[in-house]
C-alpha cells in the first residue's frame, strides 16, 4: 500500500500518528494511507518566504516558461496519473481525464497569459489596473491604481472532487501573481495529487518552496497565517463559514477565497420545442452532469426549471438519455459511470434524495445503493442517476440542500422570465446556470433577474446549440465562483485571477513622474 507522504520545508514527512486509509470506493479495498501529524507548520511558512521572494524576482516571461514545463511534465505522466484517478477515485476514464487534463489545459492556459503580459510589460512586475485620472483641478497632480504582489503565502485547500485540476488550476493563478503555494488535497482521494508532486519536486521546475503539499490535517497552520497570507477553499459552506471565524481571519485580515455549495440550474424557455436542437442540447447537458464524477462536481446542474406544458416531455427525453448508463466499476469495459468517492458521500447522497422525494416523485432511478457492474456485491459506493419530479418550482429542500451526486430535480413553473429568475434566486447564490431559448425578450428579462445570483451564465440558443461547452467546464478564461450560499469568491478569469494575490494601490502624485516610474505615456 503506498505512503501518501507530505512535501514540506524541502522534505518528505510521513506523519507520526496513525494515517488515515484511502480506499478504492468501487471495492472498498485500501489503496493508500496518509498522515500529517508532527509537521512543523511555522516551519512550512518560513521556506515558503523564501521562495515567494524568489518567484517574485521571476519576470512574468520566466514564470509563464516554468507553468508551461509543469504542464508538459504532467502531459508526459498522464496515462499514470489516469490509472491512479481511476483506483482512487473511482473515475470512470472519461472522468479522469476531466480532471487530470482540466489541470495540464489551466497549467498552459495561465502560461499563456504570463507571456500575453510579458508581451505587454516586460521586466515590470505588477499591474496597471485601469487608466491614469487627474484627480484635481492642477494638471500635474493624478493618480493611478496599481497591483502588486503580496508578500504572503498562498494556502489552498482543495475538495475531493477534483484532486488535480483544483490543485493546479490554484497553483497556476498563484504562481502567475508571484505566489508561494501550500496545498493540502482531501485526503480520501490525494494520491493524484501526491504523485503529481512527486513528478513536480523531481522535476525541479520551480523554486524549492513554491509548492509544498500537506496529505493530511492542517494542523495549526491556519492560526500561523498573517495579514499578507491568503486562502483559497474549495469545498462546504459550513466550512468556508468557520475558516472565515478562525481567529487570524477576523483578526490579522487573513485574504479569504471561497467557492462552496452551488445549486446550479438549467432553465428552458416556453419556446423550445421537443426534439429541436436546443431541447437535445438541455438534455444532454442535464444528463452530462448528473453522471460525469457521478454527479460530484460543484457546477453540477441541481434544478433543473421548465416550463409545466413541457415537463413530461421533458423527463421521457431525460430518462432515454440515461438509459445508457451503466454503473459500476470504472476499470470494467462498458461502464460509463463510477461510484460516489466516498461511504460517507454515499449516505449524503441517498438520505438527500429521500429528501427531495418527500416534496417530490422519483421519475428515474432510486434512493437505494445499488450494486455495481464488476464489483462484489454489497461493496463499494454507487448510485443510480436519479430525477426527482418537485410538485412546482416553489418547492423548498429544492433550494435549499444540494445532493452532491448524480441527481437533478425537475421543477415545473409558468415559463415566464420573472418566474424563473425567482427561481434561479431562490437557490441563494450559484455558481452557474445555463438557460435555453431563442426569445429574445425572455431572455432579456432572464438577463435582468438572474446574474445579481450567478458567477456565470450561459445563454444557448439555436445558433449555438452545437457550439457551447457542458456547462460543468470550467474555462480558466471565464471567472469560477458565485455570490451567496456558493461562497461570494473568484477564481480563474485569466487576469482577474492574480489579483487575489496581489495588492491595488492607488499611487498618487506627479503624473509626469508616476508616468515614468510605470511605464505609461502621459500626454
Amino acid at each position: 500500500m503506498v505512503r501518501l507522504k507530505s512535501y514540506v520545508a524541502g522534505g518528505w514527512h510521513a506523519g507520526t500518528g496513525k494515517p488515515a486509509v484511502l480506499v478504492n470506493p468501487a471495492t472498498e479495498a485500501p489503496v493508500a494511507e496518509a498522515n500529517a501529524e508532527g509537521i512543523d507548520h511555522e516551519a512550512v511558512l518560513a521556506h515558503a518566504r523564501l521562495a515567494g521572494a524568489e518567484l517574485r524576482r521571476m519576470t512574468w516571461a520566466q514564470r509563464a516558461a516554468a507553468i508551461k514545463a509543469v504542464a508538459k511534465l504532467f502531459h508526459t505522466h498522464r496515462e499514470e496519473l489516469l490509472d491512479i484517478a481511476q483506483v482512487n477515485g473511482g473515475n470512470t476514464r472519461g472522468d479522469a481525464k476531466f480532471d487530470v487534463d482540466g489541470a495540464i489545459g489551466t497549467l498552459s492556459a495561465y502560461a499563456a497569459t504570463g507571456e500575453a503580459l510579458d508581451a505587454r510589460l516586460g521586466d515590470r512586475n505588477f499591474l496597471l489596473d485601469g487608466d491614469m485620472a487627474q484627480l484635481t483641478r492642477a494638471p500635474r497632480f493624478g493618480g493611478q491604481h496599481v497591483l502588486t504582489t503580496r508578500r504572503g503565502v498562498a494556502v489552498h485547500i482543495n475538495a475531493f472532487n477534483f484532486p488535480a485540476w483544483g490543485t493546479f488550476e490554484k497553483a497556476a493563478v498563484a504562481w502567475l501573481a508571484g505566489a508561494p503555494v501550500v496545498s493540502k488535497p482531501a485526503t480520501a482521494t490525494a494520491h493524484v495529487t501526491f504523485r503529481m508532486t512527486e513528478l513536480l519536486v523531481e522535476s525541479g521546475l520551480l523554486p524549492v518552496g513554491a509548492f509544498q503539499l500537506v496529505c493530511g490535517s492542517t494542523g495549526n497552520l491556519l492560526s500561523l497565517l498573517g495579514a499578507q497570507d491568503s486562502l483559497a477553499f474549495t469545498g462546504s459552506n459550513a466550512t468556508g463559514a468557520m475558516l472565515r471565524q478562525t481567529p487570524g481571519f477576523a483578526e490579522r485580515g487573513v485574504r479569504v477565497n471561497v467557492e462552496a455549495d452551488s445549486l446550479n440550474a438549467a432553465v428552458l424557455a416556453a419556446d423550445v420545442e421537443p426534439g429541436s436542437e436546443v431541447w437535445s442540447t438541455a438534455v444532454r447537458h442535464v444528463a452530462t452532469d448528473m453522471t460525469q464524477k457521478a454527479g460530484q462536481k460543484c457546477t453540477a446542474i441541481r434544478r433543473v426549471m421548465v416550463p409545466e406544458a413541457l415537463c413530461d416531455a421533458f423527463i421521457d427525453s431525460l430518462r432515454e438519455q440515461l438509459a445508457g448508463t451503466k454503473v459500476g466499476n470504472p476499470l470494467v469495459d462498458g461502464v460509463t459511470m463510477g461510484p460516489v468517492s466516498t461511504a460517507a458521500q454515499l449516505r449524503d447522497v441517498l438520505a438527500g434524495i429521500r429528501r427531495l422525494a418527500e416534496e417530490g416523485q422519483i421519475v428515474h432511478g432510486s434512493a437505494d445503493r445499488v450494486d455495481g457492474e464488476g464489483s462484489e456485491a454489497g461493496k463499494g459506493y454507487f448510485v443510480t442517476p436519479t430525477v426527482v419530479r418537485m410538485k412546482h418550482a416553489g418547492a423548498g429542500v429544492v433550494h435549499d440542500h444540494e445532493v452532491f451526486g448524480p441527481v437533478s430535480a425537475i421543477l415545473p413553473y409558468d415559463g415566464s422570465a420573472l418566474a424563473a429568475g425567482e427561481a434561479v434566486g431562490r437557490g441563494c447564490g450559484s455558481l452557474m446556470t445555463t438557460v435555453y431559448s431563442d426569445d429574445r425578450a425572455w431572455l432579456g428579462t432572464m438577463l435582468e433577474e438572474a446574474p445579481p445570483w450567478l458567477g456565470r451564465m450561459m445563454l444557448v440558443s439555436s445558433k449555438v446549440a452545437d457550439q457551447v461547452t457542458a456547462p460543468g467546464m470550467v474555462l480558466p478564461q471565464s471567472i469560477h465562483g458565485g455570490p451567496g450560499r456558493a461562497g461570494g469568491g473568484e477564481e480563474l478569469g485569466g487576469e482577474r485571477g492574480l489579483a487575489f494575490y496581489m495588492q491595488r494601490t492607488a499611487l498618487q502624485g506627479d503624473r509626469v513622474i508616476l508616468g515614468k516610474l510605470l511605464g505609461i505615456e502621459v500626454k
